[in-house]
């Protein structure tokens, strides 16, 4: 029988009960690993990285996609072979949505589809996603991205990062 599973769209303050029900316990949150999505090259997409880098900042080591060493859909499928068979995988990566809900997340106890609001077609990945709403889907969904306020993904990748550091503490 298969899971059931959500998706809901929630304020930054509901983060850290979400990550608490991707890993209740000491040994889930052993578990627990990483992957952030994005590139540095626009700013809209820079969530994923961003965040990668404020967690290492913070101790953590499980995780793939910082600044430095993006993941991206370019190198996606390789960089895959790095997480752990038994990891317990949190996606994080940058998405538009409705006007209304810009600074808000999609949550989900199920995988993300990377690159799917600018028409790529990757792999749905992870056990659990969280997806930014950092602009407003409306035109050429790459030249919104590229014009997307950094103050507002830096702001959520800090808030994704605090959040997993509340629950989770050095990983």
């Amino acid at each position: 029988m298969q899971k059931e599973t959500f998706r809901k769209c929630v304020q930054g303050g509901a983060l850290p009960d979400f990550f608490r029900l991707a890993a209740p316990g000491d040994a889930e949150r052993e578990r627990v690993f990483f992957l952030c999505i994005g590139t540095d090259r626009s700013t809209g997409d820079a969530l994923g990285p961003l965040t990668g880098s404020f967690l290492a900042e913070r101790g953590f080591t499980r995780l793939i996609g910082t600044l430095a060493a993006p993941c991206d859909s370019d190198n996606l499928q390789l960089r895959l072979n790095e997480v752990p068979p038994d990891a317990i995988l949190i996606v994080v990566d940058a998405c538009l949505g409705q006007e209304n809900s810009v600074g808000m997340y999609q949550i989900a106890d199920g995988p993300l589809e990377p690159g799917k609001s600018v028409g790529k077609r990757l792999p749905p990945v992870g056990d659990y996603s969280v997806a930014a709403i950092v602009n407003a889907a409306h035109g050429r969904t790459y030249s919104v991205l590229q014009h997307t306020s950094l103050n507002t993904v830096i702001r959520m990748a800090r808030e994704i990062a605090n959040a997993a550091f509340t629950v989770f503490g050095k990983g």
